[in-house]
């Protein structure tokens, strides 16, 4: 989660690292400066830096690069299990990341963890006006599992059958309007990410699969929009289009941010070569867009589809019912 009110960070910041024995690494041409309580056992230790440097490492298989040159990480332990509240804040000199974390989680289930990733990609977009904030959730959503894929921290099964699961939240209710107007959390989050899905087959459809949404993000984190940085979202995709060379993201934003707009994401889907099996993905590689499937999961250049798709077939003004 972005938290958009930095005012009082200095005061929290100043409080949350008082020095003792915290680990600094190096990581994807950044520097993580983490910050854990004082009463931690090295085992704990341990256990919180190895999943702290797969989730930063998980961003750098996505983007390239780590996006700041120093982020603060603030991890506050509690009794129990799971990862819990995590936010991040842009501030002057680099990204802080605050999340709370139970002292008895397992190393399993710091594997299986998706938050942390999810925090650390909202480091590489800037932060934009109020009403575009289903575009920084929705890009990290997209983004998390994506990037621990390309890490070897996911499979192509399990990312492609949560996708066909959750993202169907996504879709307008009855009364919703578009992106920039309805800020319920289906929308923002996965609102968001399906927005981002649409873009990304697109992009690759229009590119011959030569250009995809990591080509666009990558390029808007090499220009500077990171989350220390206040962009118009205008912007934003004048730098995306212009780095796939191809308007994708302007037209589906004008698309997509006044009215609402139903997908029916079973045939895209169906189209992609993804079909739900449980919680994981079945895959049918005969699919038209199997090779932009492929492509969207390694980050590698592919084929051209067999037989593009026109998504504005699979996409209606009526909220769904």
């Amino acid at each position: 989660m972005v938290v958009r009110s930095v005012c009082t960070l200095l005061i929290v910041l100043s409080a949350a690292f008082t020095p003792h024995r915290d680990p600094s690494f190096e990581v994807g041409g950044g520097t993580i400066d983490v910050n854990l309580d004082s009463d931690l056992s090295q085992s704990a230790q341990d256990n919180l830096m190895n999943w702290v440097h797969t989730a930063a490492n998980s961003v750098v298989a996505y983007y390239g690069r780590f996006p700041l040159a120093r982020t603060y990480l603030n991890i506050r332990s509690f009794d129990g299990r799971g990862v819990h509240n995590g936010h991040t804040f842009g501030l002057h000199n680099g990204g802080l990341i605050r999340i709370s974390v139970g002292t008895q989680t397992t190393p399993e289930e710091f594997k299986k963890d998706w938050m942390m990733t999810h925090e650390m990609v909202h480091l590489t977009f800037p932060s934009v006006p109020e009403e575009h904030h289903w575009i920084e959730e929705g890009i990290a959503v997209y983004v998390e599992p994506l990037a621990r894929l390309r890490a070897g921290n996911m499979s192509k099964a399990e990312v492609w059958g949560e996708m066909a699961r959750d993202m169907h939240q996504g879709l307008p209710e009855n009364g919703d309007e578009g992106l920039d107007h309805t800020h319920t959390w289906g929308r923002t989050y996965w609102g968001g990410a399906m927005f981002c899905l649409i873009a990304d087959v697109e992009i690759r459809q229009r590119t011959h699969n030569q250009k995809g949404l990591d080509d666009a993000l990558r390029a808007v984190m090499n220009d500077g929009g990171v989350i220390t940085e206040d962009w118009e979202l205008s912007h934003v995709f004048e730098v995306a289009d212009k780095a796939v060379g191809v308007p994708v993201l302007e037209e589906l934003y004008t698309k997509m941010k006044d009215k609402p707009v139903s997908v029916d994401l079973d045939q895209l889907f169906a189209r992609l070569g993804v079909t739900r099996n449980g919680d994981v993905a079945k895959f049918d590689d005969r699919a038209p867009l199997v090779a932009i499937r492929e492509a969207i999961s390694t980050g590698k250049q592919g084929k051209a589809a067999a037989m593009n798709v026109a998504l504005d077939s699979l996409m209606s003004s009526a909220a769904a019912h």
